[in-house]
């Protein structure tokens, strides 16, 4: 696929730029390297403020893979009473509880009665630059 974006040889450092910087290569296939899974996997653009502590923003594309088993501590797409959200799931020996990033939000306990799924495991956030208007 000669159409994909160009990928830098060498990695792009935080202070003074490399020369060597100014030689791109190889095309990166975005879902080659964001998509472990592809027949579970899918993407869902952030809508609120519930993760920002995580570094989750309004606006931001999570890439949730289906194929990955919720565990301690990760944060998923969850589906409870038929209401989809972002959360960080902390499991605990008889329920789950759902966990905002943000303390405007109170955490949820999932009770063994609840309507309540997993559907996927966030595996990559993908943000949009914050550049300032009239600036690239």
């Amino acid at each position: 696929m000669d159409n994909l974006p160009k990928m830098s040889e060498s990695a792009v450092h935080a202070g003074f730029p490399s020369p060597a910087q100014d030689y791109m290569s190889v095309g990166i296939d975005l879902n080659k390297e964001l998509v472990r899974h592809p027949d579970a996997t899918f993407f869902v653009r952030v809508a609120g403020d519930s993760m920002t502590g995580a570094g989750i923003d309004d606006g931001d594309t999570l890439v949730v893979d289906r194929s990955l088993d919720p565990v301690d501590g990760c944060i998923a797409i969850c589906c409870l009473e038929r209401e989809f959200f972002v959360r960080r799931i902390l499991v605990g020996p008889a329920s789950w509880t759902l966990k905002a990033e943000n303390p405007e939000y109170k955490p949820v306990t999932v009770g063994p009665d609840a309507d309540f799924s997993v559907w996927g495991v966030v595996s990559y956030i993908i943000k949009k630059a914050n550049v300032r208007p009239g600036r690239l």
